[in-house]
Parts: C-alpha cells; sequence; structure tokens
C-alpha cells in the first residue's frame, strides 16, 4: 500500500509527533508543517530546547517535584509552612493547585495511583518517602488531594493507613470536585475551595464505607 506521504522523512516526523498524547495525525502533520516553514535557527532551538530538558530536568529530593535545582523553589521557600503536605499524583497537580493561591504548605508528587489494573502498586510510587517526611516529626497535616476516582480513592486509603501510626492529621480535599473528575482539569475556584474546605479523611471514609 503507497504511503499518503509525499516525503519518507515527512511522515517519520508526523509519526513522531504523532505519539505524543493528545496528538492525532492531523494535528501531527500541522506541526510538523509548521516547523518545516520556519528557519533552521527556531528548528533547532526548538530541537536543543527539548534535548536540553531531558538531558538536565530534575526531580526535586524533598517532594519529587520537576525542579532546575536538587531542592525545588517550592521546599526552598521559608515563607511556606513546612508542617503542611499536599500530597498529589503528578506535576500537573502542584501546578494547577498553585493557580488556585490558596496553599501555602509544601507537596509531595507520588508520581501516580495505585491501580491494579496497569501494574502500578504502592512501591512504584513515593509512598515510603512521604512516610520518611512524616516520621520527622515536623509534619502537622497531610492533605491528600487525588483524584476523585476508584484507583485515587484507593490511593488514599492505603496512604491513610500508613500514616495512621504516626499520629499526623489526615485530610482529603472537599468533594467540591466531583466524583469521577481529575484534578488537573478542575477549575481553579472549584480546586482552591476544595483545598480550603478539606475534612479529615477518616471522617470521609467512615461516609464512604457506610
Amino acid at each position: 500500500m503507497n504511503s499518503p506521504y509525499p516525503s519518507a522523512l515527512l511522515e517519520n516526523a508526523v509519526n513522531e509527533f504523532a505519539n505524543l498524547p493528545g496528538i492525532g495525525r492531523k494535528s501531527a502533520l500541522r506541526l510538523v508543517l509548521h516547523l518545516l516553514r520556519q528557519d533552521e535557527g527556531r528548528v533547532a532551538n526548538f530541537a536543543g530546547t527539548m534535548l536540553k530538558l531531558k538531558r538536565e530536568i530534575k526531580y526535586c529530593s524533598v517532594c519529587h517535584n520537576i525542579s532546575d535545582t536538587d531542592v525545588c523553589n517550592i521546599c526552598s521557600d521559608k515563607s511556606r509552612d513546612s508542617s503542611l503536605i499536599c500530597v498529589v499524583e503528578n506535576v500537573k497537580e502542584v501546578m494547577a493547585i498553585e493557580k488556585t493561591v490558596q496553599f501555602g504548605g509544601l507537596y509531595h508528587v507520588l508520581g501516580g495511583i495505585i491501580s491494579p489494573i496497569d501494574g502500578i502498586g504502592p512501591s512504584d510510587l513515593e509512598i515510603a518517602s512521604l512516610e520518611e517526611r512524616v516520621k520527622s516529626g515536623e509534619i502537622r497535616e497531610v492533605i491528600l488531594a487525588l483524584s476523585a476516582t476508584m484507583e485515587g480513592d484507593t490511593t488514599n486509603f492505603y496512604i491513610y493507613r500508613k500514616l495512621q501510626p504516626y499520629g499526623v492529621k489526615v485530610s482529603i480535599i472537599a468533594r467540591g470536585v466531583s466524583i469521577g473528575d481529575e484534578i488537573e482539569y478542575a477549575d481553579e475556584v472549584t480546586l482552591g475551595r476544595s483545598i480550603m474546605n478539606r475534612t479529615p479523611f477518616d471522617e470521609s471514609y467512615k461516609l464512604v464505607s457506610k
């Protein structure tokens, strides 16, 4: 079968862009053709930026957020409440919550949520490092801000049970975020109110289990 593309180089480039999440082949072709219309210097700058990102990006040694340094600018900010940790699934949720300007504590990025179907267990996530942070005795509250899905709630409960021995307060964001919704897609007002109106996790769990 003949390829619809007039050039194998063009087809290969389209295939690479189409591998990106949310990019179909039509969008991939449009992006590639856009790059072809740019001068070589601009394309080189684009490629160089992506390579530099891949080679030099770091993950915060404290919270696992993306960073340019060993400790991210949030964890190193002395004006933030270091006794308050908000647990999120990925870096995208950190950015979403920061946009609300309603949270002044620190974060802990799990790197995913427990999902047996996808082969993701507790040991694949940054749960042990969260437990170590709580063990220090400097944390007064841990806010669970995971997506309101079955996998998110499973992860919430697992973390809650792991942290129980340390006597730390564990709360969960208010369900202003609808059941089944993902945090990154919640609007800023709803997400901000959910953070501010969080409830103790044990009370939330009792309501769900009834």
